[in-house]
């Protein structure tokens, strides 16, 4: 019986000895183990523009269903998705104009049901992000944007900046962001034709039905997944949900691009019993929220797997409901001065066994080298006098759970505040996000008050490209975000990658798409060397 070297991870106590495989028969006619990866998230959603889908890591899946326009390059840089599109960037000219960039989609692009990828598609995602009340939306640089051309089904469109914005429209379109405007036209009984008049008119009206469908429609939950919705245009297709929450992808043989030489992969939501897909020989890729999960044995022999663990790029944040008590900037200045960062970034590298740095930058990630210009930047010291203005209130603090790193944070914030007076509430639960940040139009108050999540500082804030040379643009900005205080940056993110040597093609990313960005360049060849002493 063939056994992946993966299977050795996983103590031997918990799996039948290779002996008693043989002795049982599974032999020759046992099926092939799947292809599994491992997510540190739910997966709950392939819309990865939702609040609920930045909640769950969406873009983990959707990024090879729903292609982004940039991606990741070798040196960090965002280079272009030529299989999809070209784009032309254009400064302003004058002034009082903005700049723009003219993007081409091209001829081969096609959705898994023959449909043609077109700016209709992309229309909708900067509606969405426009309206992000209505369709619960978190695309934060769409902001910056002040109209879309897009003639109904055509293959070309121009995207218009405010004055003095754009500069980072590379991520305006991001993984998971661009969902079938064809499909949201049928499912509320419109022609494309007049979903793009309703989208260019921003008719609620009219667009209510798409905002709902849009918003909940493209589940991944067992018992919620609606495959007529779940149509691709990246190198995967989602095939199916499993029971356990499991999420097949099989190649789209629709693709215009290099085909995916794993033809099936089985994603695995953060909920998933790794220590089952490790006994049965599938898990080949995970993600891990711990530096030492488990089902991990890092000390198995022969060492089959590569294990990394660092600081990611995205920050864990704390975002102020723009509701309730923190409406108003004294509150959030005072609560800032109970929020020890250092000791929040402690209590976050205690339980995921990685150091992480404390971050004091909203605007570019923490591994930036940009980063450093800016280290000086005041911030608002810890100060329990300062913190008292906010004695006898509570705070409700909520975070998406299970995550056991999230709630040693929030304990500290407790800790840390306590003196001043202030009630820090741990309001954690399995359907928390952004979302609850919102007034309840009855009470007027939100659900919480605080929401801790990992954030994109290259798509959440209006700000210019990173460079040396916006340095000094960088710091006047982030000195006015430290008086505004829309957020806290906490921490980076840690990251811990484990991959099978015998994968090839795995490179780890700590962007929003995680390690499977590049997913449909991996390929699987069985180590020979290690099955044939298992065999033996």
């Amino acid at each position: 019986m063939r056994t992946s070297p993966v299977a050795a991870l996983l103590a031997l106590a918990l799996t039948v000895t290779a002996c008693g495989s043989h002795e049982d028969g599974a032999g020759k006619d046992a099926p092939e183990p799947r292809f599994a990866v491992l997510s540190d998230s739910p997966l709950a959603t392939s819309n990865a523009a939702s609040e609920w889908g930045d909640a769950v890591g969406a873009a983990q899946v959707a990024s090879r269903v729903y292609p982004a326009l940039y991606v990741p390059g070798p040196a960090g840089q965002m280079v272009p998705n030529s299989d999809l599109a070209h784009a032309e960037y254009f400064a302003p000219d004058g002034e009082e104009a903005g700049a723009h960039v003219d993007f081409t989609l091209t001829e081969q692009a096609r959705f898994a049901d023959g449909e043609a990828v077109t700016c209709d598609d992309y229309l909708l995602a900067y509606t969405a992000g426009q309206l992000s009340e209505a369709f619960g939306s978190h695309l934060p640089l769409m902001e910056e944007v002040s109209e879309v051309d897009c003639v109904p089904h055509s293959k070309k469109f121009t995207v218009w900046f405010t004055p003095d914005a754009g500069s980072r429209w590379r991520y305006l379109f991001g993984p998971g962001t661009v969902l079938p405007a064809h499909v949201l036209a049928k499912r509320a009984g419109m022609s494309v034709e007049e979903l793009n008049a309703a989208l260019h008119a921003q008719d609620m009206a009219t667009l209510q039905p798409v905002a709902e469908a849009w918003r909940d429609g493209f589940s991944t939950e067992p018992g919620r997944f609606d495959p007529d919705m779940q149509v691709s245009f990246g190198p995967y297709q989602i095939d199916r949900v499993e029971d356990d929450g499991s999420i097949v992808l099989t190649a789209n043989d629709n693709y215009y691009g290099d085909k995916p030489a794993v033809r099936e992969v089985v994603m695995l939501p953060s909920s998933a019993d790794a220590a089952a897909f490790v006994a049965s020989d599938e898990l080949r890729v995970a993600e891990s929220p711990t530096a030492s999960p488990s089902w991990l044995d890092r000390n198995a022999e022969g060492n089959p797997v590569d294990v990394k663990s660092i600081p990611g790029g995205l920050t864990d944040t704390l975002v102020f409901s723009e509701a309730g008590i923190f409406a108003q900037p004294w509150a959030r200045a005072a609560f800032a001065a109970c929020v020890d960062t250092q000791r929040l970034a402690q209590a976050s590298s205690k339980e995921s066994g990685v150091d992480v740095p404390a971050v004091t930058v909203r605007t570019v990630r923490n591994d930036d080298p940009v980063a450093a210009q800016m280290a000086s930047l005041t911030t608002v010291p810890v100060d329990n006098a300062a913190a008292s203005g906010l004695s006898g209130y509570t705070i409700g603090v909520g975070y998406l759970a299970p995550n056991p790193r999230y709630k040693a944070m929030v304990e500290q914030l407790r800790a840390a505040c306590e003196p001043a007076g202030i009630t820090v509430e741990d309001r954690s639960g399995d359907r928390v996000s952004r979302e609850q940040l919102s007034a309840d139009p009855a009470t007027g108050l939100p659900e919480i008050d605080v929401y801790l999540g990992a954030v994109d500082p290259m798509r959440e804030h209006s700000a210019p490209a990173s460079s040396v040379k916006n340095a000094s643009a960088l710091r006047t900005l982030e000195q006015d975000l430290w008086e505004e205080l829309p957020s806290i940056p906490i921490s980076a993110q840690p990251r811990t990658f484990i991959t099978d040597r015998a994968v090839t093609g795995v490179v780890p990313y700590t962007g929003p798409a995680g390690i499977g960005w590049n997913l449909d360049r991996w390929s699987y060849t069985p180590q020979t060397a290690t099955e044939t002493k298992e065999e033996s």
